[in-house]
């Protein structure tokens, strides 16, 4: 399988990127997202429940509506302290070109405190569908129809 690339264009918005703050990167050559640095002056705490909004110091610029930035937690920080995004996924559109921001919360215990390029969180690059939404009057019927929650069990 051939790997297929993306340019996507990258503006620091903080001197500290590409300084004191690395630029986004992927951590190994078998990585799916880059890692997102949080772009602070100084550390941050977030406690137990709370929310912080979370700057990167940078901008991007995706090539067309079909391929999203998606922002997914890390999982070492998930599973370990309990900091995940607060919106599940971010998702930046193709026509948004303002500062890459993570919603953080804290579901751990005990306060996080966040220090000046921590890794906050990965971003992937992923195709996009336009879907045309056709209105109708009946499904097709399914084997599943509409069974949702826990309809098949555990």
């Amino acid at each position: 399988m051939s790997e297929q690339t993306i340019q996507v264009k990258v503006m620091p918005l903080s001197p500290k990127i590409g300084r004191e703050i690395p630029l986004p990167d992927y951590q190994t050559s078998g990585s799916a997202g880059i890692d997102l640095p949080a772009c602070l002056d100084a550390p941050i705490t977030i406690a137990p429940g709370q929310r912080r909004l979370v700057p990167t110091g940078i901008a991007i610029q995706l090539p067309s509506r079909e391929v999203g930035a998606f922002i997914f937690a890390r999982s070492g920080l998930a599973a370990k302290a309990g900091i995940h995004l607060a919106n599940g996924v971010g998702v930046v559109d193709s026509d948004y070109t303002g500062e890459v921001m993570c919603a953080l919360v804290n579901s751990g215990e005990r306060p996080f405190i966040i220090q000046p390029g921590d890794r906050i969180a990965q971003m992937l690059f992923m195709p996009v569908l336009a879907a045309q939404l056709l209105q109708v009057e009946s499904l097709q019927e399914t084997r599943r129809g509409s069974g949702g929650f826990g309809h098949t069990g555990v």
